[in-house]
């Protein structure tokens, strides 16, 4: 059989067919994700046309088929070269192993990448969105630093070629982001290059971006108060939610989503779908934040919920963006300040919580803030968008109610999704301990920081690897939760624990002073 020349937009068909949706439903795979990655051995086309003509055969077998025309993918492999004594050096060695040189344009479902870039690790093949910030962090003061920029360009071709910056380099994630980091990594890369033309490239990315999380703004009313990815308050402000284009089961997670949807209402499982999207677009994906029963995943509810921390990411572009055109566009720079100051003032009057000290996410529908209490609190610290007063009350929080042995847990709430406690998050930490200390409280930020390090660990000396998310109230037993086993690598705790041991000991140098 001989490959076409087709690109990723060939594949889409695909998983809207009779062929995808009887293969994941067999139970031939223990993760969706593997036969939604499968490459094929033929067109797309041919191969759903044949399996149409065959598959009521009396001697058709379908593993054998599938055996026939696809080529499964393989995890990717996450030992170290040779074992090391240390978490610095496992993670100084295990860049290369993360590392994907560019893609070949083939028939796949993966969209191509023209440059070198990092991934996750393990189940994770491709590069995602917003991990990548979190694992530029460690990268920036290495040999490696390049793979920075690689990553952000990379994310400037997707952008241009799929109209966003996708979940991760996939096809079947081609109707959702994750949360804005373009202008972070951006600013990582040009503190350190005076590329005059890459900075205008990555400022009129930041304007796409913005624009794609704003598109149909002129559309909302009073009696449309939402439309994709945008809200309209009850006071008028807009505010942003996470959304997905698309309202069917995901390919990567085809029978989970199938299963998890049986007890409702067939007239109720595409909101179901699409609210699942959501929090994958959300990267918390799954959280009691965007369930109405913290209990059940059927409650979800992610397109009701404004959270703040992807509002306060929002803030940060409209700064970035106001920055950036100050000289060479000042009537954009001005209006985009603008839209700064009027998400603070949005964000200050329906989301902070001046009884409890802390910012909640807004439920659209019931009018009202949510009770969920969680590390997203910290993120308006995190883009500068507190006042003072505000973040020491944050402060209070964290330490009454969020530092654990391990860290920052992800929210108070213990239940079987895996974005809730026990369970820690690198990306959570890096927003506290960089907020924390940008609001002067370096002693609470270097708790947090000793504490994550000695989970990290703990975990280290007895296994030889890193994870992707841990048990921080208890450093002795593993994380869990999820729609999948616990995966290793791992790009953003990599990223994040780097970072924490340079400044540790950027701090230890400039008090011996």
């Amino acid at each position: 059989m001989t490959k076409t020349n087709n690109d990723w937009h060939a594949s889409l068909p695909f998983y809207n067919s009779q062929l995808f949706h009887d293969v994941q439903l067999a139970g031939l795979f223990k993760d969706s994700k593997t036969f939604a990655d499968a490459t094929p051995k033929a067109d797309w086309n041919v191969i759903i046309e044949r399996y149409e003509q065959c598959k009521t055969d009396t001697d058709f077998r379908l593993a054998k088929f599938i055996a026939t025309y696809f080529i499964l993918p393989d995890p990717v492999v996450l030992r170290a070269e040779s074992v090391q004594s240390s978490v610095p050096a496992y993670i100084n060695q295990m860049w290369r192993v993360l590392t994907k040189q560019p893609d070949v344009p083939g028939v796949c479902s993966l969209i191509p990448l023209k440059r070198p870039y990092i991934v996750p690790g393990g189940r994770f093949r491709e590069i995602y969105y917003w991990d990548s910030y979190f694992t530029a962090l460690g990268l920036m003061n290495t040999p490696h630093h390049k793979l920075v920029q690689n990553m952000l360009e990379n994310f400037l071709d997707v952008q241009a070629t799929v109209g966003l910056i996708p979940n991760g380099n996939r096809a079947y994630y081609h109707t959702r982001s994750q949360p804005p980091i373009l202008g972070l990594m951006a600013e990582l890369v040009l503190a350190q290059s005076d590329d005059h033309n890459l900075r205008e490239r990555c400022l009129d990315g930041m304007e796409l971006e913005y624009e794609f999380w704003m598109q149909g703004k002129e559309q909302l009313s009073a009696s449309t108060p939402t439309h994709r990815r945008i809200v309209r308050m009850p006071n008028g402000a807009i505010l942003n939610r996470y959304y997905d284009d698309d309202d069917s089961p995901r390919p990567e997670s085809y029978s989970e989503d199938i299963k998890a949807a049986e007890s409702l209402p067939a007239a109720n499982r595409a909101q179901f779908y699409r609210d699942l999207r959501a929090a994958c677009e959300s990267g918390w994906d799954f959280s009691s934040r965007w369930l109405a029963d913290p209990t059940s995943l059927t409650s979800i509810c992610t397109t009701q919920i404004v959270p703040i921390d992807l509002n306060s990411l929002m803030y940060l572009l409209e700064k970035q963006l106001a920055l950036g055109f100050t000289l060479i566009n000042p009537k954009k720079s001005d209006y985009y300040a603008s839209c700064a100051l009027e998400r603070q003032a949005a964000i200050d009057h329906f989301m902070w919580d001046a009884d409890q000290g802390l910012y909640r996410d807004y439920n659209v529908v019931k009018g009202m803030p949510t009770a969920a209490v969680s590390a997203a609190t910290l993120v308006p610290l995190f883009v500068g968008l507190s006042s003072p007063q505000q973040a020491g009350n944050i402060a209070k929080v964290v330490e009454q109610q969020l530092l654990k042995p391990g860290g920052i847990i992800t929210t108070i709430a213990d239940t079987e999704q895996q974005w809730d406690a026990p369970n820690g998050w690198a990306p959570l930490q890096w927003f506290a301990v960089k907020g924390l200390r940008d609001y002067g409280y370096h002693d609470l930020a270097k708790r947090i920081m000793q504490n994550w390090l000695t989970c990290v660990e703990h975990y280290f000396n007895n296994h030889q690897t890193l994870l992707e998310k841990y048990n921080v109230c208890d450093i002795n037993a593993t994380a869990t939760g999820g729609e999948y086993t616990v995966q290793f690598g791992f790009g953003w705790t990599n990223g994040v624990s780097s970072q924490f041991y340079q400044l540790l000991a950027n701090d230890s140098k400039t008090r011996s002073r």
